[in-house]
């Protein structure tokens, strides 16, 4: 990472330079505008499934979060947890998976795809902390594979985030709390020949609550964003900077704490941890023309990570321990470019063609002490492209009846070009066709039926792609498909009423060929057999008034591998609950709970992880151009954990085999963060 230096430097100096600008306009006065976006906008109509919406900034600002990937949890039935260091990317579970990092969840910001394949740490890792919160204007969400312009890593489903292209105040956000937490924030937009210059900037630390470690979290981003628009066309033009580091309190073992040999919130190897940038240039471009409307994005992304881990301790290396760092170093390249056409009697189509092209210069497994190499496992140089044609027509068949049918054809290419064993060198190709089905029925003008049914996909890792041999054992290994399908169905209703009620639920299948990953820990492939899922989930928001508004979401599943063998870490039960108050007087709060069931840690189930829940708090207090805001995270100090894993590792003087275990990160305990914000 030997370009981090100069990128910290130079975030730094953004820093100030917005801060300057910051000083510069305090004598301004803009009105304030609200954006009513999200649970409350009147989606009917504009939806093709009972499991789609659209969550605008002021419910993205109102909830109370821990970290900066927790943004998805406005995503009904997705739980966003953490067993590592604050500038690691998140643990994700839905509808019945544990996404690890985000292989059965697709993420993109302004176009640029999150999810990374062939990556060092795990198939389609997302990390979502180069973005600020306070930038986004939207989250939309679409769970199940049903939607033709969805690619890769989509069979959960989907999230697409949006950042503002002005703001009607600029903003000084500074927030202090426990255990070292400090986070600096600046925003505004400018005019600038015709167009709207938005610029934000970030500082971040953090300690963490642990015993025996400190987090040192120091996280930096900037972004800039040049936007203009007319009557037929919008543009824009975005360059955003990332950079991290971080140690880690990764998870312990039961038996350690219980023997008093580390604390709960202690760790066993105090050396790990890590570092990651991203930096990127997108752009986009609509414009209307007389026959439909024409939509064209593209990306440059430069992306690196170094990360250090320790799970099972001294079990394979009984004198150095058992530390191993990961790489990816890759520079991305990519675009989509789609066509609306204006509707055409009942129908109206929308074709679309997506490309991306991953550079992968370095992606390897060492093993090491003390974040010292001491022998490479894996290394390889990875070339990985895919292109995607989709196309589908949505028909309204009469006032009451519409339908959507999409067809997505995609091409991927796998070219591990170089390999510290040649002969998992080799490239690789395949093609798939998935079809898409949604049916939407409306009884009255505030109720709508769903039927959605469709085939999505994952690739896997291109390492296990064109593997012959086993880096760790020199054995021969098998090769994995290069795509691997989902085939889905649901049914459901969406009922919106006066502006007061939103209910819908989706009763939803979904069946996988297989959960073939490559396992980055390890540096080889992992097998396992079919699998299936089903559910059923409910989400419903009231408001009672224009001051007080609730919600709660409820998500069931069940999830095993075909045979009847459970699926380690799926979860069965995520209950999400919210009551938000907004008064005429400038007072304002949100009080969250989440809990998460039990979930298997063995496919036979003899070992369950215990459920978890935690309530977090908000109060706060607005008026003219000064925000004060308090947030208490856990707020009854629950002993929860954030995830559980079950398998064996070794401690000093433990028998040369291991001991099998529950390993769990705890949850962080109750603090307090509070935040001051000045408009200009």
């Amino acid at each position: 990472m030997q370009h981090t230096t100069y990128w910290r430097s130079f975030i730094l100096g953004i820093t100030l330079a917005a801060t300057i600008s910051v000083s510069a306009h305090e004598d301004e006065e803009i009105d304030e505008v609200v954006v009513q976006a999200g649970r409350w906008q009147n989606l009917t109509g504009a939806l093709t499934s009972a499991s789609e919406g659209i969550v605008g900034q002021a419910e993205i600002e109102a909830r109370p979060r821990l970290r900066t990937g927790e943004i998805l949890e406005v995503v009904p039935g997705l739980v966003v947890t953490q067993h590592s260091g604050t500038g690691k990317s998140n643990q994700l579970f839905l509808r019945g998976f544990n996404l690890d990092h985000g292989t059965d969840f697709a993420t993109w910001v302004d176009g640029m795809p999150v999810n990374n394949p062939t990556h060092g740490h795990g198939q389609g890792y997302t990390d979502l902390n180069f973005i600020m919160p306070e930038l986004i204007r939207s989250v939309e969400f679409r769970k199940g594979p049903y939607y033709a312009e969805v690619s890769d890593f989509s069979s959960a489903g989907a999230a697409y985030m949006t950042t503002v292209n002005r703001l009607d105040k600029g903003m000084v956000r500074v927030g202090l709390g426990e255990n070292g937490f400090a986070r600096v924030m600046a925003a505004d937009s400018i005019e600038v020949a015709d167009g709207d210059l938005l610029f934000g900037v970030q500082t971040h630390v953090y300690d963490g609550a642990w015993v025996g470690v400190e987090e040192n979290l120091r996280r930096y981003n900037a972004l800039a964003r040049y936007s203009r628009s007319s009557e037929l066309r919008e543009w824009n033009i975005t360059v955003m900077g990332y950079d991290a580091t971080w140690d880690s309190a990764d998870q312990v073992p039961q038996r350690a704490v219980d023997s008093g040999l580390v604390d709960e919130f202690g760790t066993i190897d105090d050396t790990v941890g890590g570092e990651s940038s991203r930096f990127s240039l997108s752009g986009s471009w609509h414009e209307d023309r007389e026959n439909g409307q024409l939509h064209a994005r593209g990306y440059l992304i430069s992306y690196d990570l170094d990360l250090f881990s320790n799970f099972t301790y001294f079990l394979d290396d009984p004198v150095n321990g058992d530390q191993f760092q990961q790489v990816d170093d890759r520079n991305i390249l990519g675009g989509d470019i789609t066509f609306n056409f204006r509707p055409i009697g009942k129908h109206r189509q929308n074709i679309g063609l997506m490309l991306r092209h991953d550079d992968i210069g370095d992606v390897g497994l060492f093993r090491t002490a003390q974040r010292q190499r001491l022998s490479t496992v894996r290394q390889d140089e990875v070339k990985q492209t895919s292109v995607g044609l989709y196309y589908d027509v949505d028909t309204e068949w009469n006032s009451r009846w519409r339908t959507s049918l999409g067809l997505r054809a995609d091409y991927y290419n796998f070219d591990v070009a170089r390999s510290n064993l040649a002969e998992n060198t080799g490239t690789e190709n395949d093609f798939l066709v998935t079809p898409k089905v949604n049916v939407v029925y409306a009884p009255t003008d505030d109720l709508e039926l769903f039927f959605s049914a469709g085939r999505a996909f994952h690739s896997n890792d291109a390492r296990g792609v064109t593997i012959q041999t086993d880096p760790v054992t020199g054995e021969p290994a098998e090769r994995v498909d290069p795509l691997v399908t989902s085939d889905g169905a649901e049914i459901g209703f969406r009922w919106f009423r006066a502006e007061r009620l939103n209910i819908s639920a989706s009763l939803w299948w979904l069946e996988l060929e297989s959960e073939l990953l490559f396992v980055g820990d390890a540096g080889n492939t992992e097998a396992s057999p079919p699998s299936r899922r089903y559910g059923l989930e409910i989400p419903l928001y009231y408001r009672f008034n224009d001051v007080w508004t609730a919600d709660l979401e409820m998500s069931f599943s069940e999830a095993e591998f075909d045979g009847g063998d459970e699926i380690p870490g799926a979860l069965d039960t995520v209950i999400s609950a919210g009551l938000t108050a907004q008064t005429q007087g400038g007072w304002y709060g949100s009080a969250r709970l989440r809990h998460f069931g039990e979930r298997p840690l063995l496919e036979d189930n003899s070992v369950r992880s215990d459920p978890s829940t935690v309530v977090n708090l908000s109060v706060g207090f607005r008026r003219d151009n000064l925000d004060l805001r308090l947030d208490v995270l856990n707020v009854f100090d629950e002993v929860d954990d954030d995830i559980t894993y079950f398998y064996e590792s070794r401690l000093p003087g433990e028998p040369a085999e291991g001991v099998a275990d529950t390993h769990y990160h705890p949850m962080e305990p109750r603090m307090m963060r509070a935040y001051a914000t000045w408009g200009f």
